[in-house]
């Protein structure tokens, strides 16, 4: 009987560790200035908080796309918007020029939720292993899709226009790993003869795409 006891407290243990805590105040707005490392942000003063912990302006401005991917984000998370901190959620503006790709990236913390403003696009995701299925779609104007959390996706404009579309994301601070940049740009760089057998190519080939990063 005290053995099942104890296994009962165990389960119960790890099922309360692995859940997100309810809330204990109204708000925590970050207190960017605090030096207090904690799993998120600080909360700042109660009597310090105003409006403007809750506020941001900007993404009625389109992003700057001529870059390389030919797209550009614009977050707005407990990094710009403090009083975010703790809620679970965050979003941002993605802007897409003709072509433009926003490239097979992961949220380490966050599924993610997308709506076409403006224009087309061709969206997908991949499964983790061993199945890696690709889950893909064109969507348009008005058109939701989602990207479950941690699992690698893409967003790209095929059309002859610009497109613009907001994602909501379920973190404060979502994350993100660029696959390319994670694997072919990390400092230091990885051994170009372990990519090399990862990808079954060439070393020259993996000199070739780190140097682009």
């Amino acid at each position: 009987m005290a053995a099942i006891r104890a296994l009962v407290a165990a389960a119960l243990l790890a099922v309360v560790a692995a859940s997100d805590p309810s809330h204990l105040q109204d708000l925590c707005v970050a207190d960017r200035l605090s030096t207090v490392r904690v799993n998120g942000v600080a909360c700042k003063d109660g009597k310090e908080v105003a409006a403007e912990d809750f506020f941001f302006s900007g993404l009625h401005m389109a992003g700057n796309t001529t870059n390389k991917q030919g797209s550009a984000v614009t977050a707005v998370n407990v990094a710009q918007v403090p009083g975010l901190n703790t809620l679970g959620i965050s979003l941002a503006r993605i802007d897409y020029a003709p072509s433009g790709l926003n490239p097979p990236h992961t949220h380490p913390r966050a599924t993610e939720i997308l709506t076409v403003l403006e224009g087309s696009l061709y969206v997908g995701f991949v499964t983790s292993n061993p199945n890696n299925k690709l889950f893909t779609k064109v969507i348009n104007k008005g058109d939701v899709f989602v990207f479950p959390e941690g699992l690698v996706h893409f967003q790209f404009n095929y059309g002859a226009t610009d497109t613009v579309a907001i994602a909501a994301l379920s973190s404060q601070n979502p994350g993100v790993i660029t696959v390319a940049n994670a694997v072919f740009g990390s400092k230091p760089s990885i051994s170009d003869d372990i990519l090399a057998k990862a990808f079954q190519v060439d070393k020259t080939v993996v000199d070739q795409i780190q140097a682009q990063f």
